[in-house]
């Protein structure tokens, strides 16, 4: 008889045991286990630890926010200095637009006053041919 069987094993204790059995020791294990969840409950090192619990939960929020809080200003500084160089930057592109624009009307009134001296030498030039055709017709009579 050395040998094993499965029948013997003793995953086949259930069969050994009646119903009633079963649920007597169920409800015995339940009841052992609401009488140490009771114990547990009364027990004064608990009310410490849930107090030593909620104040490390509190100091970890708070350590928390203000890591938000640094971030938050961080971002806020940084947007600042974005906002600056940004309106900096179109300062200054709107002062090279100004001196852009200025140097085309110098450009301008040094082409009309160029236009308007040519136009005097053109106007020197044929009075000075009317004249010496005058002369001309005067000298030939």
């Amino acid at each position: 008889m050395g040998r094993f069987t499965i029948a013997d094993g003793p995953m086949n204790r259930s069969k050994e045991t009646g119903f009633a059995e079963r649920q007597s020791a169920a409800a015995a294990a339940k009841k052992a286990a609401l009488e140490r969840h009771r114990v547990a409950t009364n027990d004064p090192q608990l009310a410490e630890r849930q107090v030593a619990r909620q104040a490390v939960k509190l100091a970890r929020d708070t350590r928390v926010a203000e890591r938000r809080a640094a971030r938050l200003a961080e971002e806020a500084r940084l947007a600042a200095e974005r906002a600056a160089e940004e309106a900096a930057r179109q300062a200054a592109l709107e002062a090279a637009a100004r001196a852009e624009e200025a140097a085309r009307e110098a450009e301008r009134a040094e082409k009309e006053a160029r236009d308007l001296a040519l136009e005097a030498e053109k106007q020197a030039a044929r009075d000075a041919r009317y004249a010496a055709r005058k002369a001309a017709k005067r000298k030939g009579r």
